[in-house]
C-alpha cells in the first residue's frame, strides 16, 4: 500500500500541556479584555452593530453569523464595548487553545505544544484583531478546529470526525466563504499527495452536504438580491491595489504572523510540512497551505485571508523541532526569550495600548493603524449634528443624512441618535440594502468627499460645513466635507438602485 495513503503512524501522545497553553490562552484573553474598551467602535463592528437592526439570511458583503452576534452582544449589554467584544476575545483565547491541541495530535511533546500555542497567542494579526469582533478575528479559531479535526482523523481514521469537520466548516461559511477555497485546494492535495482514502469515505461527504445545507439560507438571500457576493471579490481587488496590491501580500502576510517567531515559524512549518519524512503523513497540508496562500495572492485577496493555514505550520515547525538540535544560526530562535522579545515589540501596535491624547498630541508620529479607525466617531456625530441643527425646522424636517461610506452611516447609526439625529443611509457596502431615504426627503446632508453620483439628481450643492475629529476620519482626510443638497429631482425610488456601490 502506497505510504500516503495510510494512517499516520500510531506514536505515543504527549499529555496535552493543559496548563502551560490554558495559562497562555487566559493571558491573551486577559491582555483583550483589559484592552477591549479603550477605544472606540472599529468601522466594521458598526456595520455589524447597523446589520444587526435587519437580521436576514444574508448580506451583500459576508454570510449572517457577525451581524448575528452583534446583535446578541448589543442586545444584552446596549452600548458596552467590552461585551460586544467577548466573542472575540473568546475566539482568539480559543485559538491559542487549539493551536496547542493540533501541535499534540501531530506528535508534539508539551514543548512543542506551549511554542506553537504561544506564536499563536503574540501573534500580531490575531491578537489585533482579537480585541474587536470581526470575520478575521473568528475566521482563524474555525480555520484551526478544522485542522484539528482533520489530523486526529489521519491518525485515528475516526470517520465521525468527519461529520464534525462539515459542522464546523457550516460554521465557517457562514462566517466568511473563505473556508471554500481551503477545501477546494485540500480535495486536490489529498488526491496527489494523500490521504487518497480522505475522498472516499461517505461520512466526509455527509459532511460537505451539512455544509452546503447550512449554506442554502444566505445562498437563497444571495439569489433573491441579484448575487452581490460575486461583485465583491472586484471591490476588495482594487481596494487592495490601492493598498499596494499583490507585490505587498506575502511581505504583509509573514508581518501578520509576527516579529521573529510568527513569520520565520510559518516559513520553517512550510518547509518541513512538504519536506519531512516524519510529517509525511501531513505533507498535503502543506501544500494546502501554499494552495491557499496562491489562490488569494491570484485573487488579488486581503493578506489574512490565509492566516486561518498559520496553525498547522507553527505545530509543523514545533513537532520538527523537538526531536532535533537545531543548526547554530536557527538555535536562537525557538527560545522564550525570543518570544517574550517578539510579544514586546509587536503587541504594543497590535493592541490599543496608546493613550488617545498622546496620539492626538503627536500627530505626526507613527501610530497603530486602530488609532485611525476606532477614534473619532462621536465627533463625525457631532459635526453631522451642528450642522443639522442650522437648518430650517421645516428644511430640516425633509432632510435625510447620506453618507459615502458605509463605516460613516454606521457611526452615525450608533452615536446619530446621542445628537438628534435621524436614521443615516449609504449606498455603499451592504448598507445599501438596510433602506433608502424618505419619498419626502427633498434635501440631503451628504457626509464625504465626492458627491458624484447623487450632483445630477439634485438642483444645488454647496460644502455646508466639515467633520473635524481628534485623529482623522478613516477612508479620509481629517477634514471630511458635510455638503448640502436641495431641489431633489426624481423619486428616491428611482435614484437609489443609481447609487448602489459595492466599494468601501
Amino acid at each position: 500500500m502506497d505510504a500516503v495513503t495510510t494512517a499516520a503512524p500510531e506514536r505515543v501522545r504527549t499529555e496535552f500541556a493543559r496548563r502551560p497553553v490554558a495559562l497562555l490562552a487566559a493571558g491573551t484573553a486577559a491582555v483583550l479584555l483589559a484592552t477591549a474598551g479603550r477605544y472606540g467602535y472599529f468601522g466594521d463592528e458598526l456595520y455589524f452593530l447597523a446589520a444587526g437592526k435587519h437580521l436576514t439570511w444574508g448580506y451583500a458583503d459576508q454570510p449572517p453569523v457577525l451581524p448575528w452576534l452583534a446583535w446578541l452582544a448589543n442586545a444584552i449589554a446596549p452600548g458596552s464595548l467590552v461585551v460586544f467584544r467577548i466573542p472575540a476575545i473568546l475566539a482568539t483565547a480559543a485559538g491559542v487553545v487549539f493551536t496547542g491541541l493540533l501541535t499534540r495530535e501531530m506528535g508534539g511533546d508539551r514543548k512543542a505544544q506551549t511554542r506553537a500555542a504561544a506564536a499563536f497567542a503574540i501573534c500580531g494579526q490575531f491578537v489585533g484583531s482579537g480585541h474587536y469582533l470581526a470575520t478575521s478575528t473568528v475566521d482563524p479559531l474555525l480555520w484551526a478546529i478544522v485542522l484539528w479535526l482533520l489530523v486526529r482523523w489521519i491518525r485515528t481514521r475516526d470517520d465521525n470526525l468527519l461529520l464534525w469537520l462539515g459542522v464546523v466548516t457550516a460554521v465557517a461559511l457562514n462566517v466568511k466563504f473563505l473556508i471554500g477555497a481551503f477545501w477546494a485546494v485540500t480535495a486536490v492535495t489529498a488526491l496527489l499527495f494523500g490521504p487518497r482514502d480522505l475522498l472516499r469515505r461517505p461520512k466526509l461527504w455527509a459532511g460537505a452536504g451539512i455544509a452546503v445545507l447550512a449554506c442554502v439560507p444566505t445562498l437563497v438571500w444571495q439569489s433573491l438580491n441579484g448575487w452581490p457576493q460575486l461583485g465583491m471579490g472586484d471591490a476588495v481587488s482594487r481596494e487592495v491595489d490601492e493598498a499596494g496590491g499583490r507585490g505587498i501580500f506575502v511581505p504583509a502576510l509573514l508581518a501578520g504572523a509576527g516579529l521573529v517567531i510568527g513569520a520565520l515559524g510559518v516559513l520553517y512549518g512550510l518547509v518541513v510540512l512538504v519536506g519531512s519524512e516524519r510529517l509525511r503523513p501531513y505533507r498535503f497540508l502543506g501544500w494546502s497551505a501554499l494552495g491557499v496562500f496562491a489562490v488569494f495572492l491570484v485573487a488579488n485577496g486581503r493578506f489574512y485571508y490565509a492566516a486561518g493555514t498559520f496553525s498547522v505550520l507553527w505545530a509543523a515547525a514545533a513537532v520538527h523541532l523537538q526531536d532535533r538540535r537545531p543548526a547554530w544560526w536557527w538555535r536562537w530562535v525557538p527560545t522564550w526569550p525570543v518570544f517574550v522579545l517578539s510579544a514586546v515589540y509587536s503587541l504594543p501596535y497590535a493592541l490599543p495600548v496608546w493613550p488617545v491624547q498622546w496620539l492626538v498630541e503627536h500627530p505626526n508620529a507613527p501610530r497603530p493603524a486602530y488609532a485611525m479607525e476606532e477614534v473619532g466617531w462621536p465627533d463625525l456625530a457631532a459635526s453631522v449634528a451642528a450642522q443639522y441643527r442650522t437648518l430650517p425646522p421645516d428644511q430640516r424636517n425633509r432632510t435625510a443624512l447620506v453618507t459615502g461610506g458605509y463605516w460613516q452611516a454606521g457611526a452615525l447609526g450608533r452615536y446619530g441618535p446621542d445628537e438628534g439625529l435621524p436614521e443615516a443611509y449609504s449606498a455603499s457596502r451592504g448598507f445599501w440594502y438596510f433602506g433608502r431615504p424618505a419619498d419626502d426627503a427633498d434635501t440631503v446632508l451628504f457626509i464625504g468627499r465626492d458627491p458624484a453620483k447623487l450632483l445630477p439628481h439634485f438642483r444645488s450643492a454647496r460644502i455646508a460645513g466639515e467633520v473635524d475629529n481628534r485623529l482623522g476620519v478613516p477612508n479620509s482626510s481629517r477634514h471630511l466635507p458635510i455638503w448640502l443638497l436641495s431641489g431633489r429631482i426624481g423619486s428616491w425610488a428611482e435614484i437609489w438602485p443609481q447609487l448602489k456601490d459595492l466599494k468601501a
